[in-house]
């Protein structure tokens, strides 16, 4: 299988590793990057040094800045595109790729900002279908950071479309040894769930850096996951999608996990950063303080009721101090433990 990973960050830059040396087939990889000078020096270097040090390249794993063109070139010859991109790049992309006919998934997980005022942000499916409604296109997701999957380490992931043919290529691309993945076919569950766990780890690495203890941090994941639960039902998504891999297991990974960029935002608030500073120490994007106000937005317009969420919202805005925002959500009338 000849696979184009479009986007040289740590995630794309881990999956393609991990297929052109971990998979247990022998896949034509590529790596695209959009930094000419970038790719230039991965190829020599043959690792990503900037977002993926200290894992060198498999032998097979090409890396290319070509322009691309859907008719000619990497696009033409392969037989999957991975989209590597943040949530921000994903519509540039998928209307550039609209007219292609080979399986397209994307890795990027959260809400498009909008461009009305006002306007809930989109997610991955649904700003597909908006620009490329003829694409065979979904998503790869789960509980995964990168650098485990770049070494080889044990990793499950769901890949998730409307289209068996994208499933089927995603399973045939990077199911192997050290990585299991499986199809689901419920890509508004697994999308609400990639999206809102970013916003709820944020809340645990608050509930973290101020030392609330464990017992507040299981308590902050299980009600999450009824909050993640309830959008998702009222979206359309089946309840047994949040209770998998993208829900509960990527929402377990990444609010307790120490490479979890969105918990480490929590944490640097706790200690009295600014949102600036603990963004731009990262050195990463934390999808979860750009898609936050449109989680909050979405649940709002479907009457969907997420304290934990409004919160994070209330924090990332200044509205509320870390301290003031648990205080709010522990002040709340008691109420049945139902969804």
């Amino acid at each position: 299988m000849k696979i184009v990973v479009l986007g040289a960050g740590a995630w794309g830059t881990a999956l393609a590793i991990n297929a052109a040396g971990h998979a247990g087939a022998c896949h034509e990889v590529t790596l695209w990057a959009r930094d000419a000078a970038q790719a230039v020096q991965m190829q020599a270097a043959r690792e990503n040094t900037r977002y993926l040090p200290g894992h060198p390249f498999p032998p097979v794993l090409q890396v290319s800045h070509e322009p691309l063109s859907p008719d000619a070139g990497l696009l033409a010859r392969a037989d999957l595109i991975i989209i590597g991109s943040p949530m921000a790049a994903l519509r540039g992309m998928l209307t550039h790729l609209r007219t292609l006919h080979v399986p397209v998934a994307w890795l990027c997980k959260g809400f498009e900002s909008s461009q009305e005022p006002g306007a809930a942000g989109l997610m991955g499916h649904e700003v597909a279908a908006a620009v490329a409604p003829q694409l065979r296109a979904g998503v790869l997701s789960g509980p995964s950071f990168a650098q485990e999957v770049a070494r080889g380490q044990p990793t499950a992931l769901v890949a998730a479309s409307e289209h068996a043919s994208v499933r089927e290529a995603l399973v045939a691309a990077f199911h192997g040894p050290t990585l299991r993945v499986y199809a689901n076919e419920d890509i508004v569950g697994v999308e609400v769930g990639g999206a809102v766990k970013n916003v709820l780890a944020i809340a645990t690495g608050l509930c973290d850096g101020l030392a609330l203890g464990l017992n507040a941090r299981a308590a902050l994941v299980t009600r999450g996951l009824a909050e993640m639960t309830r959008l998702g039902l009222a979206l359309g998504a089946r309840a047994d999608t949040f209770m998998g891999l993208s829900g509960l297991g990527d929402l377990v990974l990444t609010a307790t996990g120490d490479l979890s960029r969105n918990r480490k935002v929590g944490q640097l608030l706790a200690q009295g950063l600014s949102l600036r500073q603990a963004v731009d120490s990262l050195g990463h994007v934390a999808e979860g303080v750009y898609s936050a106000r449109t989680v909050v937005q979405r649940a709002r317009a479907l009457g969907v009721e997420m304290p934990i969420s409004e919160g994070v919202v209330a924090l990332l805005e200044g509205r509320l101090k870390p301290a003031e925002a648990v205080a709010a959500l522990m002040g709340r009338d008691p109420k049945d433990e139902a969804l």
